[in-house]
């Protein structure tokens, strides 16, 4: 409280009405910081006014590879996000809300539990809340480790209690969603922008980052740089800027590449430096901002290998539902494989070319699109290292080690 905790609900609660708070997060340009960057207003707009019960749930299942700035904030400030919630549940008419939150994040558990108990005695959860006759119960539910969880109706499938599979839409969860009810669900880093939108007002939020990506975001930093970590800064930062705050490349290190939204973003170069890192920019670049997971690879680097980890992780993780993912992320993964062991040939690479053919677009959900994504972008920025592959009979950079040693 001392630091202005609850002030954006309290004056949500005593001054605003829920359109009043829905048209000023409308007006704030808001968008959805779970990857896909969709305008957070614009979706709570999709609510149909039918009479039924509303749900809200904020996505916590943070699971794409190399990022990890919701679990810094549901640790070091979850009073932040349940105040974005009860701000997002009252502008949306919520019934109630969920938090589905990553099953490996236990001390983010701990903390958001005891957070909430604070919030409850000190009467900002539960019954009429400050007293202006608002109510508004949050459940917690952890998840048992499935990347396809973090995908919004694989998540809302399970928390119903069944698999973690995602459905066809439409229907969209705005319209069936948890229970079959109209339901939002938000990621956790765009709840945590409500109340300062609303605490602090739409001019001040769309002073920062830019016209069509306002407001901060926070960067996750990893890989090859001397300071990785998570950063928080306006939207629209150029690639250089970041890296420069990052401590910059190891001594005596060249720039490869980076991935500017996390293990599904397609790869960019050293020609890229001053793409500006929003949702539009980094799209025009040939990637996407996605979770603004920043991954930093130098000359050390073999992209073949990166390929081979994603592609295990992805088939690891397809739920299997679909036969282009459950069979493509598998044989992906072999073909990478088997270019790292020394056992790949050329036709290997027109294969995973034609993954664009066979693996996009034919699907219920995105994994397998996302999947292809950086594979595609390596093959086509970098195809001399898969050449080299096939040639050398093996990974160069792991033959010139052996060489050396």
């Amino acid at each position: 409280e001392g630091q202005g905790g609850y002030q954006g609900l309290r004056k949500a609660l005593k001054e605003l009405s829920p359109a009043e708070v829905h048209e000023m997060v409308k007006e704030s340009g808001l968008r959805g910081r779970g990857g896909a960057g969709f305008p957070t207003g614009v979706k709570w707009g999709f609510l149909p006014n039918d009479g039924r019960p509303r749900y809200l749930v904020c996505n916590a299942d943070e699971s794409e590879p190399a990022t990890f700035n919701n679990r810094m904030l549901i640790e070091y400030n979850p009073h932040q996000l349940i105040e974005g919630i009860l701000i997002s549940a009252y502008a949306t008419g919520a019934a109630q809300s969920f938090i589905y939150l990553r099953g490996e994040f236990k001390r983010g558990y701990d903390v958001l539990m005891r957070a909430m108990e604070q919030a409850r005695r000190k009467g900002y959860l539960g019954k009429n809340i400050m007293g202006s006759g608002f109510d508004q119960e949050i459940t917690v539910h952890r998840g048992a480790g499935a990347y396809i969880c973090g995908e919004e109706t694989g998540l809302l499938s399970s928390l119903e209690g069944g698999r973690g599979q995602p459905r066809l839409k439409p229907p969209f969860p705005a319209v069936s969603g948890l229970y079959g009810m109209p339901t939002i669900v938000n990621n956790v880093e765009t709840l945590c922008n409500v109340p300062h939108i609303i605490y602090r007002g739409v001019e001040w939020y769309r002073s920062i980052g830019t016209e069509k990506s306002p407001g901060p975001k926070i960067y996750s930093v990893s890989g090859k740089v001397k300071r990785p970590g998570n950063y928080e800064l306006p939207l629209g930062v150029t690639f250089a800027e970041l890296l420069d705050l990052a401590g910059g490349l190891h001594e005596g290190r060249r720039l490869k590449g980076f991935q500017p939204g996390g293990a599904s973003a397609p790869i960019l170069t050293a020609d890229h430096l001053d793409v500006p890192l929003d949702f539009d920019s980094t799209m025009e670049a040939g990637s996407m901002l996605g979770t603004a997971g920043v991954i930093v690879f130098d000359d050390t680097v073999c992209l073949v290998r990166v390929a081979r980890y994603y592609a295990d992780f992805f088939s690891n993780e397809s739920c299997g539902q679909c036969t282009p993912c459950r069979e493509g992320t598998a044989w992906k993964s072999r073909i990478l494989r088997r270019l790292e062991e020394g056992g790949g040939t050329m036709h290997d690479l027109d294969v995973l070319r034609s993954l664009k053919r066979t693996m996009q677009g034919t699907t219920i959900c995105l994994l397998s699109d996302a999947s292809t994504f950086f594979v595609q972008s390596v093959l086509e920025r970098f195809p001399e290292e898969f050449e080299a592959h096939v040639t050398a009979g093996g990974c160069p950079l792991q033959l010139e080690e052996v060489r050396s040693a």
